[in-house]
């Protein structure tokens, strides 16, 4: 499984992009960066994404995927995935005439560039040989984070997340986990009241998983505090843990 990260920051500035992760140059863990870095034909090679939750820096460049499949007049399209408090979000406040065209209808209902369908919390699903699971996880809107099996590997993704419990029943000598960390221990209380992690916070989460994960890779940084995060992160001593970059790739 090669994870390619297009971006993993919790907000954007100059060389730090909002996350997608690209699984086998085919498959989206969210999508908030895709066109500024895919060239058009590694775009026209996703077939599916997998929304965490709805909140603008993880959908936001789904819009100009598909406006760029319409204007190469390409017959392609995209299955984006998720919950139903998400979907739904999605169709109301983005694919709505309004915001952006509903590219669920263009060009046709029959052919969408965009079909919008819903996943079912803790059910296994399968696709062209992978399978996946969402877990629900703790943030301010409705969030899961997913599981997802390939080939006998298999690599946790959080999404955003606050203190939780579920999805670390999934954990356990995985291959690879994405888990969030978005502050430092010196913001712990704004951490605590948007619904993410510090590493102190993480340190205490990891510590409900039987066996820690081969890799635990950091997602979701805030610019602002990267290097104050890094040096943090390096300071636990945990064996596989790296604060990840924009541009890097992973071979799980």
């Amino acid at each position: 499984m090669i994870l390619r990260v297009l971006g993993c920051s919790g907000a954007e500035l100059p060389d730090f992009r909002p996350p997608a992760f690209l699984i086998d140059d085919q498959l989206l863990l969210d999508a908030g960066t895709i066109g500024s870095v895919l060239t058009e034909e590694e775009q026209w090679k996703i077939h599916t994404i997998f929304i965490t939750h709805s909140h603008l820096d993880h959908i936001r460049s789904i819009p100009a995927l598909a406006d760029n499949i319409i204007i190469k007049n390409l017959s392609h399209t995209v299955s984006v995935q998720s919950t139903a408090e998400v979907i739904n979000a999605m169709q109301n406040h983005l694919f709505n005439n309004t915001i952006w065209p509903d590219f669920t209808k263009i060009p046709s209902e029959q052919n969408p560039v965009i079909r919008l369908a819903t996943i079912i919390p803790n059910r296994e699903y399968t696709l062209k040989g992978y399978s996946i699971r969402a877990v629900p996880v703790n943030h301010t809107v409705p969030t899961v984070g997913y599981v997802l099996k390939s080939e006998g590997k298999t690599v946790v993704y959080t999404g955003d997340t606050g203190t939780t419990e579920e999805i670390w029943r999934y954990c356990a000598g995985v291959d690879a986990l994405i888990v969030e960390v978005s502050f430092p221990d010196s913001l712990k209380e704004l951490a605590q009241l948007t619904k993410h992690l510090t590493p102190s916070m993480l340190v205490e989460e990891l510590a409900k998983i039987e066996t820690l994960p081969k890799k635990i890779l950091i997602t979701h940084p805030k610019p602002q505090y990267y290097d104050e995060i890094f040096a943090e992160i390096n300071s636990l001593k945990i064996e596989g843990i790296e604060l990840m970059h924009d541009g890097s790739k992973y071979f799980i």
